[in-house]
């Protein structure tokens, strides 16, 4: 430290201070204000890249709660749509139940309806065949009855006393 201050030399410090100042004042002069704007320009470009991350984000936010607005919109209409088929199948497989009942039953009635008619044209036709039978039996009988004279005479007067008596 004692050779620094035998070396001082009060000229060559006033000098150098001299030269100091007025490379500070160059400096506030020409290189400060550039530099302050750059660092100025530098600020508000991060700013801006922030502000602009931020909306970003907020956008994609915004994009991400209307894709899910979307996608709940969609299910609930698939959901719609299917419940809608479902019912419209129900629909018209009941309805197919039901037409297949009526046509049954229709068909059912006819069935007796037919079976009716053919009951009575069959007691009708057997009816006939009794009559016949029995007129023929009849004829038979009274041919029988009536080929000998005495016979005849009995049932003559047989007749004859009913006749009376009524």
């Amino acid at each position: 430290m004692e050779t620094l201050l035998n070396d001082f030399s009060p000229g060559l410090f006033v000098v150098q201070t001299i030269l100091l100042l007025g490379l500070i004042f160059l400096l506030v002069k020409f290189a400060w204000k550039p530099i302050l704007t750059s660092l100025n320009e530098r600020e508000e470009g991060i700013k801006g890249a922030l502000d602009a991350a931020e909306k970003a984000r907020a956008e994609m936010q915004n994009l991400q709660a209307d894709n899910d607005k979307l996608l709940k919109e969609a299910r609930a209409e698939r959901e719609a749509m299917l419940k809608e088929a479902r019912e419209i199948k129900e629909k018209m497989i009941a309805d197919s139940k039901e037409q297949a009942k009526v046509e049954g039953d229709k068909m059912l009635k006819q069935a007796q309806v037919a079976i009716e008619s053919e009951k009575k044209a069959a007691v009708a036709d057997i009816k006939n065949q009794v009559a016949e039978l029995s007129v023929e039996i009849a004829e038979k009988v009274l041919k029988e009855q009536l080929s000998n004279k005495d016979q005849q005479l009995k049932l003559v007067e047989s007749m004859l006393g009913d006749v009376k008596l009524n």
